[in-house]
């Protein structure tokens, strides 16, 4: 079950310093958005404020609100670790635990959970995570061999699978091809195209053709110079910010004049 998300009046500070400042955006249910805008903009540390991954950072706090379908995530008490099973992050590395074998790096968000499964609801969580990330196929023959012997696509996908294995609503991918290559970027735009099908998607990226292949919105997000907080400067159908925007800086953005 995806859900939406609605920010409003959204600042992120680390300690005394705005980062990012009064951002407000609603994302659909079911639909990939996508963050673009220069290096140091905010849109990474805007993302993480999504799930509350910011503020493991010492210092790092918000103000604002962050709705999922109308709860919002920073009321008093709710639990960071619920949050962040119910919003998945997917990393510009791959990370899967070296140590771990495919079939328990799938699992690892179960059990960090506590939650207490029989071997057979593990099969069946192995096999269709690994699914729906399009890794399957690949992998069935050796899931007790260690996830760090894939290539690097494949390393991302099982971190996807990782993530879709605890059932979450939104899935947030900071800059997930940047280390991969081409024919592995190709694999997970795919993927991501199949994921919206089921969850709520939102990607950072540097990559202007993969925003406008993948996404259905895209956001811009600016800076008015060094040490100044990062700003939502325009949110519209990826088509729009790519054909016809109404700001002048996204247009010299997109088109590489700058950036």
């Amino acid at each position: 079950m995806s859900k939406r998300i609605d920010v409003a009046d959204l600042n992120v500070y680390y300690g005394n310093f705005l980062a990012v400042e009064d951002v407000n955006i609603n994302i659909d249910a079911k639909t990939v958005t996508a963050f673009i805008g220069p290096s140091g903009c905010g849109k990474s540390t805007f993302l993480r404020t999504l799930n509350r991954m910011h503020e493991v950072i010492p210092g790092a706090r918000v103000e604002g609100k962050v709705m999922l379908d109308g709860d919002n995530l920073y009321g008093s008490g709710v639990d960071p670790v619920t949050v962040r099973s119910q919003i998945g992050m997917v990393f510009q590395r791959p990370n899967p635990f070296p140590t771990m074998s495919i079939r328990d790096n799938v699992l690892a968000g179960i059990k960090l959970n506590n939650k207490r499964i029989s071997k057979s609801d593990a099969d069946g969580i192995v096999e269709s995570s690994l699914q729906g990330a399009n890794l399957w196929n690949e992998v069935k023959d050796r899931l007790d061999k260690p996830g760090s012997g894939l290539s690097g696509g494949q390393q991302q996908r099982l971190c996807i699978a990782r993530t879709i294995a605890v059932k979450p609503e939104v899935i947030l991918m900071d800059e997930p091809c940047s280390a991969l290559d081409p024919i592995s970027t190709l694999a997970i735009e795919d993927l991501i195209n199949e994921l919206k099908n089921d969850y709520t998607v939102v990607i950072v990226t540097h990559n202007m053709q993969q925003a406008a292949r993948v996404s259905d919105k895209t956001a811009f997000f600016n800076i008015a110079g060094t040490g100044k907080p990062g700003k939502l400067i325009e949110y519209a159908e990826t088509a729009t910010i790519f054909s016809n925007p109404s700001v002048k800086a996204t247009e010299d953005y997109v088109s590489g004049r700058f950036g």
